[in-house]
């Protein structure tokens, strides 16, 4: 079964980029924020088929889910499109990613949204 890297997905956001050059946004990082908005119109499609079919059915309804996947789909084309554009390479993406995590991981996210809301329990 496939795992599509992260350099993969890119390479192949380029390969579909080639034929279309001539009618789509270059790439370049004034078109950028396009992606990005593109990508959460993508999104906003997701949630249309969360809020129509449920999430049971994305889970248990293989049309539902293949129609869902899909959608996730484009956003991480759009996600892919937005990095090729800003020059955000795989690895640059990859060491941040990492750090992020290891961030997260000693982070108090429950704590932090009472503080940030001033909720007391």
């Amino acid at each position: 079964m496939p795992d599509l890297k992260i350099s993969e997905m890119l390479e192949m956001q380029r390969e579909l980029f080639e034929p279309h050059k001539d009618s789509w946004h270059p790439i370049e990082p004034e078109y950028g924020r396009n992606f990005v908005l593109y990508m959460v119109e993508e999104i906003g499609e997701c949630i249309a088929i969360i809020k129509k079919k449920g999430d049971r059915a994305i889970a248990e309804n293989p049309a539902v889910r293949e129609a869902f996947c899909e959608e996730m789909c484009d956003v991480l084309m759009y996600f892919s499109d937005a990095l090729l554009r800003y020059g955000i390479s795989a690895e640059e993406l990859s060491e941040v990613y990492l750090r992020k995590h290891a961030k997260n991981m000693g982070r108090n996210f429950e704590g932090e949204y009472r503080r940030k809301f001033k909720e007391e329990k």
